[in-house]
């Protein structure tokens, strides 16, 4: 116990610290036409995630250091994102280099290159997915708390995953929080955050899938996967839009610009809707490959249903709005 309030209070302290710097040397988000906030805020908040990550490396013997070692090299690329925003050609080469270092830690066969493509690109596409929700306030936050509770508790189970982990990225969540879930937030995750988290939670996720035999267990991120990919089929097949550009056609900004509803709102809602999943795949991931995937697919039919209704209707209120 006497550890992790330890790492709370480092957190505590460096996220302050940060805030404070960046604030100093205008590390900020303006927001936009695209913007779902109306003020200045710091940016890179999330800058804590990879400080927990670290702190768990050094308290717990150097242990998952191929992991490490890609959270880091992603965070630092990140993090130059934040400041100067950098081309995707910079951004994917260490994406995928970070993804490689997760599969070389789990022992994930690489070659042949065709087994290594499919794990590669699932990994860049769930770090890319949670910078692409970090949109309003509260919702990394939130969302991530729900997902890492998830894998918590079917981690209890298994010990196949050193609990430090996720503790203290749990704490560092809890901090981040603070700054986070209000009506104005102090400051933001940035990609720093955003990314860092998503390499945290493809990790253990995957890590339990993959030791269990549980493809049930990805399902933990299902609401985010949904949204983010309904949104990508939308774009490109109906706005011809680049899905790398700025937008404003996830369900999430509906909600927030159509019906009017608060950030923080939304955000229970999108981690209330995620715990109920959860609990439906703690109950059947021991079941055998075939009912999970029956289960897994008719979860899936349910969200992309429920997406294209929403959206439907919130498109309506919008044109209606405008008209």
């Amino acid at each position: 116990m006497i550890t992790y309030i330890l790492i709370f209070i480092i957190l505590a302290v460096a996220s302050f610290i940060y805030l404070k710097l960046a604030i100093k040397f205008k590390i900020i988000d303006k927001p936009n036409q695209r913007s779902s906030h109306t003020k200045i805020t710091v940016r890179g908040g999330g800058i804590i995630f990879p400080i927990a990550i670290l702190l768990f490396f050094f308290f717990n013997n150097y242990e998952y250091p191929y992991f490490v070692l890609g959270v880091f090299l992603i965070s630092f690329i990140s993090f130059l994102d934040d400041i100067y925003t950098l081309s995707s050609k910079v951004r994917f080469p260490f994406q995928f280099l970070a993804i490689f270092l997760i599969l070389y830690q789990l022992d994930v066969q690489i070659i042949p290159l065709y087994i290594s493509i499919p794990f590669l690109i699932l990994g860049v596409g769930v770090i890319n997915m949670f910078n692409f929700m970090d949109g309003i306030n509260g919702i990394t936050g939130i969302y991530s708390l729900v997902v890492l509770s998830g894998m918590y508790f079917i981690n209890s189970n298994e010990q196949l995953v050193n609990e430090d982990l996720i503790l203290f990225s749990g704490l560092s969540l809890i901090v981040f929080g603070f700054y986070n879930f209000r009506k104005k937030a102090l400051f933001f995750a940035g990609d720093i955050g955003s990314i860092a988290i998503g390499m945290l939670l493809f990790f253990i996720g995957f890590l339990l899938a993959l030791k269990l035999s549980s493809p049930l267990i990805l399902l933990l991120i299902l609401v985010y996967g949904a949204d983010t990919g309904c949104t990508v089929l939308f774009r490109v097949l109906y706005t011809k839009e680049s899905v790398l550009d700025p937008h404003r056609h996830h369900i999430y900004q509906k909600l927030v610009d159509v019906s009017k509803m608060s950030h923080l709102k939304v955000s229970i809602i999108y981690g209330a809707i995620q715990l109920i999943v959860n609990w439906v795949v703690f109950k059947t991931y021991k079941l055998d490959i075939s009912n999970q995937l029956l289960i897994s697919l008719g979860l899936i039919l349910v969200f992309i249903i429920s997406y294209i209704l929403l959206f439907r209707f919130l498109r309506k209120q919008e044109q209606l709005k405008n008209a």
